[in-house]
C-alpha cells in the first residue's frame, strides 16, 4: 500500500482540522456526538465495533477542542506539489490528482454544505465511467486524512466520489442507533437482509458492494437535477443565509434526484433490499415535505405492490419540479430580497 508523503498528509489533515474548527459548532448535539465518536475511532485506528471508554473519549474531545481553538482563525494551507515550491490551492483538486492517481491515491476537496468545506486524502481503488451520463465514478478506499464530516458519496463536477471507508462508518452509526431500540422499520429489514445483528462486520462487505450502487444512483439523480435547475439554484443556495431555508432547498433538490432517478431505477430493477435501505434514510425535512411517500412505502411493505410507490414518484417529481421553478422565479426577479417569500413558499411546499 502506497502511503502519501508526510508533507501532503500533514497539510491535508491540518486543513481538515481548520474546517472542523470553523464549523463543528454548526452541528446539532446529536449529530456532533455521532460524528465525533466515529472520528475518534478512525483517528485511533480502532475497529468499527470497538467499545469506547467515556473518560478516554472525553479527554480526547477536550484536546480536539483545544486544537480547534488554536486553528480556527488560520487560513487553509497550500498543498505541496513535487514540481511546485509554492504548492497548490486546496480547492483545486485536478492538478494534485493528476500527480496522485499514478500513485494509487486521490485527494478530495469541496463543500459539504453551502458554506462548509471538507477535505480528504485516500487510497484510489477504481475509476470507471458512466458514459450515458457523461460521469465517472471514483471509488476510494482507506482514508489517510479526513475531517469530522465524511459524506459517503458526493457529486464533484462530473465525478461521483464514493468513499467506501466513510460509507462503512456511516452504516455503523446507523446500526448503532438501530441497536438502541431495534424498532420495526426499513433499517430492520436491511439488518435482516445482511444478518447484521448476528455479525455486523461479516455482513458489511456485501452491504457496501450492493448499496454503494444506491448511493451512485442518487448522485446520478443529483447530476440530472443540477442540469435541470441550472446554476441559479446554487447561487440562490449560497445567498440565502438561513440554515432552515438551506435544508429545505436541499430537500427539494434531493426529491427531484430520487423521485426522478433513484427510486424509479430501484423499482424497475425490483431491488427490495435497496428500497428498504433508501427508506432507512428517509427522514427529517425530506419526509416533512413529502409524507405521502412514506405511506406508499408502507403499502408496499404490506404486500400491496409497487403501484403506489410508482405513482408517488411521478406525482412527487412533478410537484417538486413546479416548486423549484417557483423558487427560481422568485430568485431571478428579486434576488436576495426574495428570502422571505422563498421561505414562505418552502414552508408550504409539502406534497
Amino acid at each position: 500500500m502506497i502511503r502519501p508523503s508526510a508533507a501532503l498528509l500533514e497539510a491535508v489533515q491540518t486543513n481538515c482540522h481548520i474546517a472542523d474548527a470553523r464549523h463543528a459548532q454548526d452541528l446539532s448535539l446529536c449529530t456532533f456526538l455521532l460524528q465525533i465518536r466515529e472520528f475518534h475511532r478512525w483517528e485511533r485506528g480502532l475497529p468499527l465495533n470497538a467499545p469506547l471508554q467515556r473518560a478516554e473519549v472525553g479527554a480526547w474531545i477536550a484536546q480536539r477542542e483545544a486544537l480547534w481553538a488554536e486553528l480556527e482563525a488560520r487560513e487553509f494551507l497550500r498543498l505541496p506539489f513535487d514540481d511546485d515550491a509554492d504548492g497548490g490551492e486546496p480547492f483545486e483538486t485536478a492538478p494534485l490528482n493528476a500527480q496522485l492517481q499514478a500513485q494509487g491515491l486521490v485527494y478530495g476537496a469541496g463543500w459539504a454544505g453551502a458554506r462548509r468545506p471538507g477535505f480528504f486524502l485516500a487510497e484510489l481503488i477504481e475509476l470507471r465511467a458512466i458514459e450515458a451520463e457523461g460521469l465517472r465514478v471514483q471509488l476510494c478506499g482507506r482514508e489517510w486524512a479526513r475531517g469530522l464530516f465524511a459524506p459517503p458519496a458526493v457529486l464533484a463536477g462530473d465525478t461521483i466520489v464514493l468513499r467506501r471507508e466513510a460509507m462503512a462508518r456511516w452504516l455503523w452509526e446507523k446500526f448503532e442507533v438501530f441497536g438502541l431500540k431495534r424498532a420495526e422499520g426499513p433499517f430492520k429489514a436491511v439488518a435482516q437482509a445482511y444478518d447484521l445483528e448476528r455479525d455486523f462486520l461479516a455482513g458489511l462487505p456485501r452491504m457496501l458492494d450492493e448499496q454503494a450502487e444506491t448511493l451512485i444512483l442518487h448522485e446520478i439523480g443529483e447530476h440530472r437535477a443540477g442540469r435541470r435547475l441550472g446554476p441559479a439554484w446554487g447561487e440562490m443556495l449560497l445567498a440565502l443565509d438561513d440554515r432552515r431555508t438551506e435544508l429545505l432547498l436541499r430537500a427539494v433538490r434531493d426529491h427531484l434526484a430520487d423521485l426522478g432517478t433513484t427510486l424509479p431505477a430501484l423499482l424497475e430493477r425490483d431491488e427490495a433490499v435497496s428500497l428498504h435501505f433508501w427508506f432507512a434514510g428517509y427522514d427529517g425535512v425530506r419526509r416533512q415535505l413529502f409524507p405521502g411517500l412514506a405511506d406508499a412505502y408502507r403499502a408496499w411493505c404490506d404486500g400491496l405492490g409497487t403501484a403506489a410507490l410508482a405513482r408517488a414518484c411521478v406525482t412527487g417529481e412533478r410537484h417538486f419540479a413546479e416548486v423549484a421553478e417557483q423558487l427560481l422565479a422568485l430568485w431571478r426577479e428579486h434576488g436576495a430580497a426574495a428570502a422571505r417569500p422563498i421561505e414562505t413558499l418552502l414552508r408550504a411546499a409539502a406534497c
